[in-house]
């Protein structure tokens, strides 16, 4: 998702604030953890993906479901959705977005040209193996913008437990921030920017089941910045 800034808003960085520690969750139990959280706390798989894209807009699906955050925020979204999803939810938050006359472009690097910030959410916490079209271009733009960039529970191209590629394409791209869903994931021990958790829907028993970390929110904000330096489960 590529962000145009409205004039009157500005990014408030905080100073003098030493972000809490949190343990990260590998990919299996973030599976069994999300699974749990629709059957046993009774959430849908839109309930989730409102709360997360709500996470990221603050600080896949997820992306589109904050593109339209952001557009009642003030922002001016655009959005690169090449490979367009033929599952129902997805087509849905498709038809809210083209509501909204929030835009979809076909080319990712002439757009990035006229943005001011980058929302990474092509790849979730599952993804592995090779990288295929179109997006091999996506990520060398990605590694080599100058913009910043925000990605959501993992940054494209990245292993989920070993991070970064060690060579290759990918092996450069450290986005400038990192919003992590329900908690860290092990990767994010190779992560260098600011880091979130969005995570305000976790019940304490489900949190206390898988070990998971529930820092404190302030106020009504759904997402909250943690140390990068974590421990993993």
């Amino acid at each position: 998702m590529l962000l145009q800034e409205q004039s009157r808003l500005r990014l408030c960085v905080l100073t003098d604030f030493s972000p809490p520690r949190v343990q990260t969750l590998g990919a299996k139990a973030a599976a069994a953890l999300d699974q749990e959280l629709m059957s046993t706390c009774a959430f849908s798989i839109d309930q989730l993906m409102e709360l997360a894209g709500l996470s990221v807009s603050q600080a896949g699906g997820d992306g589109l479901v904050a593109a339209r955050h952001l557009y009642y925020y003030g922002y001016k979204p655009s959005i690169f959705y090449p490979k367009r999803s033929k599952n129902e939810l997805f087509q849905r938050l498709v038809k809210q977005l083209e509501d909204l006359e929030v835009p979809f472009v076909d080319d990712f690097k002439t757009a990035m040209t006229s943005t001011d910030h980058v929302v990474d959410a092509i790849f979730g916490f599952s993804f592995s193996g090779e990288i295929r079209e179109p997006f091999p271009a996506v990520i060398k733009a990605l590694e080599e913008t100058k913009l910043p960039v925000t990605s959501v529970d993992a940054p494209s191209s990245w292993d989920i437990e070993d991070g970064p590629a060690r060579s290759g394409l990918g092996s450069s791209f450290m986005p400038t921030a990192l919003v992590s869903l329900t908690a860290p994931k092990p990767l994010s021990r190779y992560f260098r920017g600011r880091h979130f958790v969005g995570g305000r829907f976790v019940s304490p028993s489900m949190a206390e089941k898988y070990a998971v970390d529930i820092p404190e929110y302030e106020g009504m904000d759904q997402v909250v910045e943690v140390s990068s330096a974590v421990e993993k489960l």
